[in-house]
Order: structure tokens, then C-alpha cells, then sequence
């Protein structure tokens, strides 16, 4: 049982008095009452006793989850978890690129326009030397702390903040044999496979067998806390995953979204020719992508999303199967969202609504399950959060807040905006608009703005930006979102958000 209201250094003046038999029985019965420290949690704090932190990333993975209320989608695992936990509707990256996005997440640190930019070039210990990475923290106090999968984009990133070598399955990234003599002119391949193969044929199935050995081995040591990150590669492109996941999802049934058009009125900055999707070995070079390949594309995702859940679920399960979960946090998060043909736009690399909105599902000891919030979340308050539900203390260069009001009273107002940005673009999303600006990375130049009433335009059809009569709406967030745009070091009093 996590126990909330009350203090650490209050905590440990009531152990304190209850084992010194310093006061009545009667008058630490009250004491006690008064604070909300029940006998359970006073007799796991006396054992020295944290929560265990299982945190999932998975890779490219927008919130089209039946969990979020997409119907269509046969997510079980994650829909499960999501009635045990707390839905975040609102949750957004950092930054729409997985390296940075992470690098972000684990350092508590926002990025600007020379932080935390790319997925290749990012290293938080470089971007942020002077932040303690959340891995690090929890080691520092007493933590058996574990990466497998992909976690931060490099291995070798924060990696003396992991109790082990970080972990990752080797694997062949395709079954078919056509597909891996494609794959030797074009180390990418194609863009999609599906193979009549077990599911731990593909590194996903490897990594979740492996998460599973590793939690045997932690259940075996009750007395150590344990925070293991588990980071699942799919649905990333290319979207390969079982034959039986792709029959989830009858190709007739595919339908392009809703917003398969250029937005009204966005600048040319705005787009991009989603250059990631084109290095494939059978997509255009440039032009459009056909509807037979959308579809197709969507199909494959769909399919990825749904062998990640089952993956997810077999770790889920074995953590229920070992006797973990009473004493387990539980962080689903995705790096960064996706296009689905949302605006025409493949892959991430915008600051779109498509490409920052994310799943997050948080699921603690002690909090009433199957509850969602609209509170507007970012990456970077994950890591006060964790922090607060182990009774760890929040570092200094975290620039995030804890949710834990949140979790605790999921509809209380929470009055707060979410920043990210990419590359040129920097974006506010407030609770009813959001608003970006577009700047030459080269020269600064202004290249245009966007605004978004989400109220009655919540797939960002029409941008607003240029209505006289929202004028004074766009003046007020051009101005708030200037702290992202200055920001740099946070120790030259420039990083607070």
C-alpha cells in the first residue's frame, strides 16, 4: 500500500516513536490515524521495503489503443492494465524523436533548441551532464536497476546507472527469405513482413522471454527493490510481426483517418516528406503514398501494436504469477506518437498532435483502478512521479512535477500546459488550443505558426493562427512559449518551464 499526505521525515519520526515505545499506545493510535500511516505500510517501511518500478517504453507507439477507445483495435494486455491502473487522455513527448524523447524522460530535462534535438546524435550524459538520470537515482538508493531492450537510444548512454550491462536480443529483423535478400542491397528491407513464425522468432518475443527470466530471478530476492526497464522495439517500422497478428486486422477493413488531408492554411514548415518511411527498400522515393500502400502500412502497425500487447501481457502476467504485482509500480509509455497518414504525414518528426499526444497507463499499489484523467501530462513528470511513489527524493535538475495528485484524484483541475518541440518547430498544447512556431535551425527566421482550437477541431484541420479575432489568443501562448525557445542550461537560470 502506497500511502499519501504524509512526508517522508514525518514517516520516519513515527517509526521512530513506534519502535522506541517513546508515547502511549493510545497516543501513537492517533498519531498514526491522523498521518494515514496504516499498520501494512508502517510494517513495510520498517522492513526498509519500496515499491519495484516495471517501466515499459515501447517504440513508436501512439495512443490507438482499444483502452483509448479505439474499437477497432485488439489490444487485451494493455486494456487490462488500463482497468488497473490510471489512463492519462492528454500525455505528451517531450520530443517527437525516440533518442531525444528518452533521453528527455530519463533526465527529468525538457529539450531546447541544442538539447536533446535528434534520435542519433542525443547522449543524455552529454546533452545533460549535470542531471542525474533516473536510472542513476534509483541505483543510488538501493535499486537493483535493469535495461533490456531499448531503453535509452544508445546503450552505452547513463550506462553505470544500470546494475547490470544493459540487455538486448539478437535477433534476425526478418523471417522470409525474399525479404532478407532485399535486405542485403538495402540494410532496411522492406517495410513490412508477416511470417508464420512463434512469436519469439522476432526480437520482441525474445525480449519479452527474457524479461520474464529476469523477474524469476528478482522474485527470488524479496528484500531488493527492483526498478527494470523493458523497452519493446515495435510497432517501429518496419512492421513486422507474426502472421497471426496481421489476420487480426482483414485488410477490406482498413480505413485511412479522418484527417487525410493538409491541414488548411499550415505552413510549408509544418510538413515534411517523411524521409524515415522512404529509406525502405519498397516505399516511393518521393511523391505520395498511394491508398493501396496506406492501407497497407496501417494494417501492418495495427499488426505490430497487437504483438506488442501480447508480449506486454506475457511479462504483465508473469509479474501476477510471481506474487510482484502487490508491490510493483507500473509505468506503458511511448516514446513519442506516430502518423498513420494523419495530414498526409508518415512517421513522427512533427509537432503535430499526432506526433506528441502518447500512452501513459500508471499503475500503483493503492490506487483505484480503471479511472482516466484529461490532465495535461508530459514525459518529463514521469520521473518526479516514480520518485514520489517510492518515497525517493526528487533531484534538483528535475524540471517535470509529480502526478501523484493526479493519480490520486484523477478529475481535480490541474492548470498546467504541455511544451515540445522538433527540429524547427515548438509547440504549447493548453487545455483547449494548441500553438506552434516555426524558426529556421540555420538563421532563426521565422517560418510560420500554427493554431489549433482543439474544442471543435480536434484532428487540427484548420489552422486558426491568422484570425484576427484570435489575435490576443495567439499573443498570449507566442509569449509562453518563448521559455522553450530561450531555454538552455537551467544552472544559467534558463530552464524552468
Amino acid at each position: 500500500m502506497i500511502v499519501f499526505g504524509i512526508s517522508s521525515r514525518k514517516r520516519d519520526l513515527l517509526t521512530w516513536l513506534i519502535r522506541t515505545k517513546s508515547f502511549p499506545r493510545s497516543v501513537l493510535a492517533g498519531l498514526i490515524c491522523l498521518s494515514g500511516l496504516t499498520d501494512e505500510s508502517f510494517s513495510k517501511n520498517e522492513l526498509g521495503k519500496r515499491p519495484n518500478v516495471l517501466f515499459i517504453a515501447v517504440d513508436d507507439l501512439r495512443p490507438e489503443l482499444k483502452a483509448y477507445g479505439a474499437e477497432h483495435m485488439v489490444t487485451p494486455n494493455l486494456d487490462k492494465l488500463a482497468s488497473q491502473g490510471l489512463l492519462f487522455q492528454r500525455a505528451y513527448c517531450s520530443v517527437a524523436t525516440c533518442g531525444a524523447s528518452r533521453a528527455s524522460l530519463f533526465t527529468g530535462v525538457r529539450p531546447t533548441p541544442t538539447r536533446f534535438v535528434t534520435a542519433q546524435e542525443t547522449y543524455a550524459n552529454k546533452d545533460a551532464p549535470w542531471a542525474v538520470a533516473m536510472n542513476t537515482h534509483f541505483k543510488n538508493h538501493g535499486y537493483y536497476t535493469l535495461s533490456l531492450g531499448k531503453i535509452y537510444h544508445h546503450k552505452n548512454d547513463n550506462a553505470s546507472g544500470w546494475s547490470e550491462k544493459p540487455w538486448g536480443p539478437n535477433a534476425p529483423r526478418f523471417a522470409l527469405e525474399a525479404n532478407r535478400e532485399i535486405q542485403k542491397a538495402n540494410p532496411r528491407g522492406p517495410a513490412t513482413e508477416a511470417a508464420d513464425v512463434p512469436d519469439a522468432f522476432y526480437r520482441d518475443g525474445a525480449l519479452a522471454l527474457e524479461a520474464i527470466k529476469r523477474l524469476e530471478l528478482l522474485a527470488k530476492r524479496p528484500n531488493q527493490p527492483f526498478f527494470m526497464a523493458v523497452g519493446f522495439y515495435k510497432p517501429h517500422l518496419p512492421f513486422v510481426a507474426p502472421q497471426k497478428y496481421w489476420d487480426l486486422y482483414p485488410l477490406e477493413n482498413i480505413r485511412l483517418p479522418d484527417n487525410y488531408q493538409t491541414p488548411e492554411n499550415a505552413p510549408k514548415a509544418a510538413l515534411h516528406q517523411f524521409g524515415e518511411l522512404r529509406n525502405y527498400e519498397d516505399m516511393p522515393a518521393k511523391g505520395p503514398i498511394s491508398e493501396d500502400q496506406a492501407r497497407h502500412l496501417i494494417r501492418g502497425y495495427y499488426a505490430c501494436v497487437s504483438y506488442i500487447d501480447a508480449q506486454a501481457g506475457k511479462v504483465l502476467d508473469a509479474l501476477e504469477t510471481l506474487g510482484l504485482s502487490d508491490n510493483t509500480i507500473v509505468v506503458v509509455w511511448g516514446d513519442h506518437g506516430w502518423n498513420l497518414g494523419d495530414h498526409l504525414l508518415w512517421c513522427k518528426h512533427s509537432v503535430f498532435e499526432s506526433s506528441l499526444r502518447i500512452p501513459l497507463i500508471i499503475r500503483a499499489p493503492g490506487i483505484d483502478g480503471g479511472l482516466t484523467t484529461v490532465a495535461l501530462a508530459d514525459s518529463v513528470d514521469i520521473y518526479p512521479t516514480l520518485c514520489e511513489l517510492t518515497d525517493l527524493p526528487i533531484p534538483d535538475s528535475v524540471e517535470g512535477v509529480s502526478l501523484v495528485p493526479v493519480i490520486k484524484f484523477p478529475q481535480r483541475p490541474w492548470v498546467r500546459s504541455s511544451f515540445s518541440r522538433f527540429r524547427t518547430g515548438d509547440s504549447i498544447r493548453t487545455n483547449r488550443y494548441r500553438y506552434s512556431e516555426y524558426h529556421s535551425e540555420a538563421t532563426g527566421e521565422y517560418l510560420g505558426r500554427m493554431l489549433y482550437d482543439h474544442q471543435v477541431d480536434p484532428l487540427e484541420n484548420v489552422n486558426l493562427a491568422e484570425r484576427p479575432q484570435l489575435a490576443e489568443t495567439v499573443r498570449n501562448l507566442a509569449e509562453r512559449l518563448k521559455v522553450i525557445q530561450s531555454a538552455t542550461d537551467p544552472r544559467d537560470g534558463a530552464g524552468s518551464y
